[in-house]
């Protein structure tokens, strides 16, 4: 019978407590488990991930599962803040492994996007993400500029603090503190958002996830601007450097085990009345 990975946010005692208590509760029923880091090397013997702590923790699970090229689910058990993504809490930790072992959990088919940073003829940063990829500002630097371009078209030249392409999932990350939409997970699109735009003209615009979007700044000397991906991983960017960001070839899938709806959801997380 295929294991059950745990993977636990590593700087938090309450994570690594309830992967405790989650690993002694599935070995009680016969279930083999596997105490998973970030840098653990994903096998296709499990059958289920569950990553204890914030949406960041998933995150890096999503990263993990789709680089290894697997089809892993994930379920995610909340022991942060806000949690869209996780949205099992620690009181129905074990409830909720019961509900998939009993075969009676549903899971969810989210669009994952496959960024690349190309220097050149070739690209010195290829990453998967879950939420979303930004280009934006370093800690010195001021207003940057972005050539914004999808499936080779032009669409503007932004000044901006930066620009965020983001998935229907991420819409309510990085997106939503930017001013962007917040868009259905079933729907299957893009969302190119500025932040903090010099131009009150540029807005939000949701693409369908089909669309390649390429984001090229310009870049003087002593600048600093960067890439980063789910905020998981970043790089330093280069005059000259382009940004692609298009659908990866495998969406992940996150497992539910409640019969709350996306609207339950932002009525609780975002205090709707």
């Amino acid at each position: 019978m295929p294991g059950i990975g745990l993977i636990a946010r590593e700087d938090s005692k309450d994570a690594a407590d309830a992967q405790r208590e989650a690993a002694l509760w599935l070995t009680s029923r016969g279930r083999s488990v596997e105490l998973l880091e970030r840098t653990s090397t994903l096998t296709a013997d499990l059958d289920l991930i569950v990553a204890f702590g914030g949406d960041g923790t998933l995150l890096g699970a999503a990263h993990s599962i789709a680089a290894a090229g697997l089809d892993i689910p994930v379920l995610g058990v909340n022991l942060g803040r806000l949690g869209f993504l996780t949205e099992v809490g620690r009181a129905d930790m074990l409830a909720a492994l019961g509900t998939f072992l009993d075969g009676k959990s549903r899971t969810e088919l989210r669009l994952m996007i496959h960024g690349r940073v190309i220097r050149g003829n070739r690209a010195i940063a290829d990453r998967l993400a879950l939420n979303d990829i930004v280009v934006t500002r370093g800690k010195l630097s001021r207003m940057i500029e972005v050539d914004v371009a999808v499936d080779g078209l032009a669409v503007t030249h932004m000044k901006a603090d930066g620009v965020i392409v983001a998935t229907a999932t991420g819409s309510t990350a990085y997106n939503l503190s930017a001013g962007g939409p917040i868009v259905m997970p079933t729907v299957d699109a893009l969302v190119l958002t500025p932040i903090a735009p010099h131009a009150l003209s540029h807005r939000p615009v949701v693409l369908p996830a089909t669309a390649t979007v390429s984001l090229t700044p310009e870049i003087e000397p002593q600048s600093d601007i960067v890439a980063t991906f789910d905020g998981q991983f970043g790089v330093e960017l280069e005059d000259g450097d382009v940004v692609t960001v298009a659908r990866a070839a495998r969406a992940l899938r996150l497992v539910r085990v409640s019969a709350r709806s996306h609207f339950d959801m932002l009525r609780e997380k975002l205090h709707w009345g």
